[in-house]
């Protein structure tokens, strides 16, 4: 594991204006009243709640949250999982599939050393298999070593095994491997997180939870336990927890939000979560009728939209391509001026940088606090 580089040693205690640009800033006072809000709001219900750690790839953040009573992390990717364990985080669930034996051989070598529970998703039969296999290789033979969620396709149509029947089948192949324990069910839509309305992602969410009910019926039916169901994100987790099917929620975002959240209309009984993750930028050029800034799409991710121009206010955000920004509005900034841009979306903003800068007391006048390590930057395999 690499220290965190070099160009950031000596801002703790600076102000904001020491930071140079461009780079990933967290407001921490918004983070951390994200963080109490959506904590509170799980433990006032009974929820467990295991936040997505690909959202910030940061082993300081997910220790964080897991002081704050979330019982583990969820990442995608067997890289994000194996980072994570390296530095300190003792509960990590990949909830995705996994098929390649090597990778899994990497994951079955992890959980015979010990120091962190890992839990994995499944939607085949070559899956569970192949997962079997890797943990004895490794020499993992401990009854319930291993937790695997069946996943199922509740919508998405992205991973999942169908609910119902085919659901059952994987449930029964998990059954018969005796290190791997049948942990429940997993259960995600992705694209709901992102329907504008309420009513909409309601809707959408009361089909997903029929299928849950379906399936979760269906196995244990025949004979075997469905402990959890988990799922939910940050923009549907209240429909989840409203159906009572859920008992354990996968958001992630809420911790820094991002523009393309902001674009959903909240629903009423959700915490309000604050904008946290920010782009510092500076103006490099002053062409007439526009400002370029130094922040282009290697600084920011554009896959959910153009950043929004969070400060000064007023302006609009053009993509100048791989290292610029054009602003235009009616106040410009002028040349050498910072700008503040909130990212269109979190996730893969983070994946950019090597490291998130935190800052207490505001974005204009705060100081810096800790420079945050993102541990998992690139660790997409």
């Amino acid at each position: 594991m690499s220290a965190t580089p070099e160009r950031f040693a000596g801002l703790v205690g600076q102000g904001v204006a020491a930071i140079d640009t461009p780079a990933l800033v967290i407001d921490l006072d918004a983070m951390d009243r994200n963080l109490h809000r959506m904590a509170d709001w799980c433990r006032a219900r009974g929820l467990r709640l295991r936040p997505h750690a690909k959202m910030h790839k940061c082993a300081e953040l997910a220790k964080l949250q897991m002081a704050h009573g979330a019982v583990g992390v969820c990442v995608q990717k067997i890289g994000e999982a194996l980072a994570l364990a390296a530095a300190g985080v003792t509960d990590v669930y990949v909830s995705n599939e996994v098929v390649d034996p090597a990778k899994l051989a990497r994951l079955a070598r992890a959980v015979r050393a010990g120091g962190t529970r890992f839990a994995i998703a499944v939607d085949s039969a070559l899956g569970i298999e192949r997962l079997a296999q890797a943990l004895a290789g490794a020499g993992v033979r401990a009854p319930g070593a291993m937790d695997v969620f069946v996943e199922i396709d509740v919508g998405h149509g992205r991973c999942g095994a169908a609910p119902g029947e085919p659901a059952l089948a994987l449930a029964r192949a998990v059954a018969a491997h005796a290190p791997l324990r049948l942990a429940g069910l997993q259960a995600y839509h992705g694209a709901a997180q992102h329907q504008r309305t309420p009513h909409e992602r309601a809707a959408t969410v009361a089909r997903s939870a029929e299928a849950v009910a379906r399936t979760r019926a269906l196995i244990e039916g025949a004979g075997l336990v469905v402990p959890l169901v988990t799922g939910a994100g940050t923009g549907t987790f209240v429909h989840e927890v409203a159906s009572g099917q859920w008992g354990e929620l996968q958001a992630g975002s809420y911790l820094f939000m991002d523009a393309d959240y902001a674009a959903n209309t909240a629903d009423g009984d959700s915490p309000a979560f604050e904008h946290a993750l920010f782009v510092k930028a500076q103006v490099m050029s002053r062409p007439e009728g526009r400002a370029v800034i130094d922040a282009g799409h290697k600084s920011h991710a554009i896959d959910s939209g153009l950043p929004r121009v969070w400060l000064p206010e007023g302006l609009d955000f053009a993509n100048g391509g791989d290292e610029h920004g054009v602003l235009r509005g009616a106040a410009l900034p002028a040349l050498g001026e910072t700008v503040w841009l909130g990212p269109g979306h979190c996730d893969p903003t983070v994946n950019l940088h090597d490291a998130m800068i935190g800052v207490r007391g505001g974005l204009l006048t705060g100081r810096v606090e800790r420079v945050l390590r993102v541990d998992a930057r690139g660790a997409v395999d």
